[in-house]
């Protein structure tokens, strides 16, 4: 049966965060997920490709590794992989059948995300998979991932204000949300947050004793290379009082001996961007984790699984109609900001921007990261989904960048990128929603 067709059922059903229907689904199919080790990821941005980077490495190093993401870019199979494969249709959609056959008419329907999350759940314990990274869908503590009661290690890559409607108005609201994932006694990795976010997240992380770690950037040291120092610990399970370093023992007991030495591993980088330096070293750490809990992984596999990393659609060069272009989600501020950050690096002249929204989005803001003074602005829909409107988001990019050169709607992503395309001296992004960039990719410019 068609992928399409089995979860179109569910779609009404829309954003319901909470645990029970999940955990009641998951009871019906033997509650899969107890059968399988996790690595669970959440954060604002950057999640993704700490995913991708976990992914890539523990396949490299000789493990049976599951990997499910979220939202797909073309394809419903891109979510739950094995190896770095995604799942067949046919696979996809038995599994589909199976979890549907699993619903209790008594019971309240799950919704379209908890029945492809249930999906990845009995497909990771049917193939008997050694280690699932787990992304979060949204937020994290009423997630319908988050239903393990001991991850090998949880990840927090970010936070800042994205999806506040059902997470809460304020940074803090989030924070609380995302540190919902960190469970007692269970290691963690925590990335750079604003105040307000850390003082939450640490308080959780006091209160369940969870030893952390919270790891510095990598650092360039040349061209599409980095160089990564592991660590020597941070305050974890001994309570807030005792601020001595604890480093990585044996996190099986809890019991956490004091490192005294540090080493470095220099590996490649074949994602783009300054953020990525921080993203890969949130990998490097959750794997240093790992090898302490006694996981074989060489830092051959390290080098060779980072250089295998790929990420579809974030900063990605892509040749379109033999010119270059560069895509990219960047479907929030602090997102935009990376973005910005990135192509101020390139040598260009002018830049030519191709955006879309959706209507949720914190329009003004993202356009205060990305534009400048002479760039060039095109404005389409977001096909299928809930869209800002072009002629509205005109409207807000003229008053947050009067100085523009350009800027114009059109009903068409592909008419658009031909009228970008005219001035040949400037860079094109297309950017401002994953679904406008999977809309993209399935005109079938995957190139």
């Amino acid at each position: 049966m068609d992928i399409d067709s089995l979860l179109q059922s569910f779609q009404p059903f829309g954003v319901h965060l909470g645990l029970d229907r999940i955990v009641k689904l998951l009871a019906n199919l033997g509650n899969p997920h107890h059968q399988v080790p996790i690595i669970h990821v959440a954060g604002t941005n950057g999640k993704g490709s700490v995913c991708a980077y976990l992914s890539s490495v523990l396949t490299e190093a000789g493990y049976r590794t599951g990997r499910y993401i979220s939202p797909h870019l073309v394809d419903w199979t891109e979510r739950i992989c094995l190896n770095e494969q995604p799942i067949s249709s046919e696979t996809l959609s038995q599994l589909l059948q199976q979890v549907q056959a699993a619903i209790r008419p008594d019971e309240e329907s799950p919704t379209q995300f908890e029945v492809i999350t249930a999906a990845a759940w009995l497909y990771f314990a049917q193939q008997q998979v050694d280690v699932a990274v787990i992304e979060v869908g949204l937020g994290g503590r009423l997630d319908a991932t988050n239903v393990c009661s001991k991850p090998l290690v949880s990840v927090i890559t970010s936070i800042s204000r994205e999806h506040w409607q059902q997470l809460g108005p304020t940074v803090a609201d989030i924070a609380r949300e995302k540190a919902g994932i960190l469970k007692p006694g269970c290691p963690a990795v925590i990335g750079p947050l604003p105040a307000d976010a850390l003082l939450v997240v640490r308080s959780r992380i006091q209160e369940l004793q969870c030893p952390i770690i919270t790891p510095q950037p990598a650092r360039q040291i040349a061209s599409g290379w980095a160089e990564y120092q592991t660590n020597k610990g941070d305050w974890g399970t001994r309570g807030p009082h005792d601020r001595r370093e604890w480093g990585l023992g044996a996190i099986g007991t809890g019991d956490w001996g004091l490192v005294e030495n540090t080493k470095t591993i220099k590996y490649p980088l074949p994602l783009q961007g300054q953020i990525q330096l921080t993203n890969s070293a949130l990998a490097l750490a959750a794997l240093e984790i790992l090898q302490k809990q006694g996981w074989k992984i060489s830092e051959e596999a390290i080098i060779n699984g980072m250089a295998k990393t790929k990420w579809p659609g974030r900063m990605q060069w892509i040749t379109y109609r033999n010119q270059k272009l560069l895509i990219d989600g960047a479907h929030n501020p602090a997102a935009a900001k990376v973005l910005r950050d990135y192509v101020d690096t390139l040598d260009t002249q002018t830049v030519t921007w191709v955006m879309g929204m959706l209507s949720t989005k914190e329009h003004a803001d993202i356009f205060k990261a990305l534009l400048r003074p002479n760039n060039r602005l095109y404005l389409v829909p977001v096909q299928d989904h809930s869209s800002a409107e072009p002629v509205e988001l005109a409207k807000i990019a003229g008053e947050i960048c009067p100085e523009l050169s350009l800027c114009q709607t059109d009903s068409d992503l592909a008419s658009a990128l031909e009228s970008a395309f005219t001035s040949k001296d400037s860079l094109v992004v297309l950017c401002g929603s994953l679904y406008l960039i999977g809309h993209f990719l399935r005109m079938g410019n995957g190139q």
